[in-house]
């Protein structure tokens, strides 16, 4: 190898500069979605925002709409619960729910946008299905339930979360993690392993 050769390829790739851009509009689009809304957010700030040309977001995304179901993905970072023993998985779900939602403040602002949009269209199922079901069926008593277990379970950690984050109703943003999973843990429980209702 000269001086002058190109450097070997150590097998290490550098993102290519498509995937930079789309993650720069994707962090634009979610802060102006949750700052401004759908209606009122627009390319044009977007593109400003990520300090690119409207041209290339159109290009990404086709338009607002498709830009918006894909910065609107809402990803629970679901852990497989493998350490889990089967009567701590109604803490170990809600415990883990409230630490997603806090350390990340825009799933809270987008799940606000989203509802509000009415571009739902079956998201939140699908939501439910592919994130929040295979934690439910690993501790499910009932394989037959678990689609029906894990919208029971959705409507305590998601009702929370409304009440919470999003209305931030006083009564429920002064309790501590502690009092919430105290609270919620048994029924979450409850719908995870009972054997039948």
């Amino acid at each position: 190898m000269t001086e002058n050769s190109p450097p070997a390829d150590t097998g290490t790739h550098r993102p290519r500069r498509s995937e930079a851009t789309r993650a720069a509009i994707l962090r634009a689009a979610v802060a102006r979605f949750a700052a401004d809304g759908y209606e009122r957010a627009t390319i044009r700030a977007i593109a400003r925002d990520a300090d690119i040309d409207p041209s290339m977001v159109m290009r990404y995304y086709g338009n607002k709409e498709g830009l918006f179901r894909a910065a609107s993905e809402i990803d629970l970072r679901m852990p497989d619960f493998a350490g889990v023993r089967a009567e701590e998985a109604g803490e170990a779900l809600v415990r883990h729910f409230l630490q997603r939602w806090e350390e990340d403040g825009s799933l809270a602002a987008m799940l606000r946008v989203g509802l509000a949009s009415g571009l739902d269209e079956g998201r939140q199922q699908a939501l439910l299905e592919g994130q929040v079901g295979p934690a439910v069926a690993r501790f499910c008593a009932v394989p037959a339930e678990i689609p029906r277990r894990t919208a029971l379970v959705a409507s305590q950690v998601l009702g929370m979360a409304v009440l919470r984050y999003l209305l931030e109703v006083p009564t429920v943003t002064s309790m501590t993690h502690d009092e919430i999973v105290a609270w919620l843990a048994p029924t979450v429980q409850r719908y995870l392993t009972a054997e039948t209702a």
